[in-house]
């Protein structure tokens, strides 16, 4: 594994930094290194939090200090300690492209001079990676995006971008899993909840998971968002 590099945060984190850029080798060791943690259980620690390359691990301060919790930290994610990291799910979400739930679609055609048809065809073509969760609960950054989809965001953010919206925000796509403001393009929207409080799994996607998008009918997208409502 990468040497680590740890520093604190705070007085009540660390952050163990595994790699640097965008990158899903980078993305495996963050998930090896969560793995790790969870099964050393380590004392003091409250929970631990993925990102493109890192994790910040939140602590007790009266309960380990500082210097012990670093100690632990790199004998517990050691590199003879490393077991295969699991695959992650791949969930296909349906996406209602263009209209009034993808007022940007447009707008990102003529910025790459493509048509409607090839924006779709190639945003709905690869499998994503979810390399973190952040910005909302249950927000996914995804990573895989096609290059010739890479659009700049609003220059005015929106004040309200509606749940479920999918949208292209430089070379990422993601999908808004709550009502927020936001500055992405947008270019559809699924009508499957990615973040429900009341179930015993309040986020439906998690790093290391990946994510396909399938065009849908206006038709079928209504259907789904009337049996998400009932549930």
């Amino acid at each position: 594994m990468t040497e680590l590099r740890i520093k604190p945060l705070g007085d009540t984190a660390l952050r163990i930094t595994l790699g640097d850029g965008i990158d899903p080798a980078v993305n495996r060791r963050v998930r090896a290194a969560c793995a790790d943690l969870e099964r050393a259980a380590l004392p003091g620690v409250v929970e631990w939090v993925p990102s493109y390359t890192a994790v910040t691990v939140y602590y007790k301060p009266h309960v380990v200090r500082f210097r012990a919790l670093c100690l632990a930290v790199e004998k517990a994610i050691a590199s003879e300690n490393d077991l295969p990291v699991p695959e992650g799910r791949l969930v296909t979400l349906p996406v209602l492209y263009g209209g009034e739930r993808g007022p940007d679609l447009e707008f990102v055609a003529r910025h790459h001079q493509l048509s409607l048809s090839d924006v779709i065809r190639l945003h709905s073509e690869p499998e994503y990676l979810v390399y973190m969760i952040g910005f909302a609960p249950g927000y996914p950054y995804l990573g895989g995006l096609s290059e010739r989809l890479a659009t700049p965001r609003l220059e005015k953010p929106r004040l309200s971008v509606p749940k479920g919206s999918v949208g292209i925000g430089g070379s990422q796509t993601g999908v808004y899993s709550v009502d927020s403001p936001g500055g992405w393009r947008l270019i559809g929207w699924t009508p499957v909840s990615l973040y429900d409080p009341r179930k015993d799994r309040p986020t439906l996607l998690e790093a290391g998971d990946r994510v396909r998008f399938r065009p849908a009918t206006a038709e079928e997208c209504a259907g789904l968002a009337a049996k998400e409502a009932a549930r």
